[in-house]
């Protein structure tokens, strides 16, 4: 659904935890919210909890669940990952950027998008490794 302003909240998507949309379009640049591992059914990609409680939490599919929800909520306003100019990756622990960084170099390499990568205290979800923002540009 995109309203007048360009700002657009894709269905089957997980609704947003707050009133912002998915995808911000204005003129041929194209702005991606934060997006996690976090499914439509609110479960977390990549987070398997045992019958004993033991959490286990995995970054490469984490990272890999992030940037093709990413794709999809850019190919819902015509454009895909190779539009992208810029991402900003929000990284729990930097222990983890290893493994965020393999995953990565398999969708991106020195063509692809300008990029910065800050750790943060936390997300909203205990068991969110990482968080990625991104900019499309669609003017071809």
């Amino acid at each position: 659904m995109t309203d007048r302003q360009g700002a657009v909240l894709v269905e089957g998507a997980p609704v947003p935890r707050g009133r912002f949309p998915h995808v911000k379009v204005v003129g041929d640049f194209v702005y991606v919210s934060g997006t996690s591992s976090r499914a439509a059914d609110n479960t977390i990609v990549g987070a398997e909890v045992d019958a004993l409680g033991t959490t286990t939490l995995d970054i490469r599919v984490q990272t890999r669940a992030v940037i093709e929800a990413i794709g999809r909520l850019l190919r819902e306003v015509g454009a895909d990952l190779a539009d992208l100019v810029q991402v900003t990756t929000y990284l729990v622990n930097m222990n983890d950027f290893g493994g965020y960084n393999e995953v990565y170099g398999q969708y991106f390499d020195e063509h692809g998008p300008t990029r910065t990568t800050v750790a943060v205290h936390q997300l909203p979800h205990p068991h969110l490794l990482l968080e990625i923002q991104a900019v499309a540009y669609r003017g071809r």
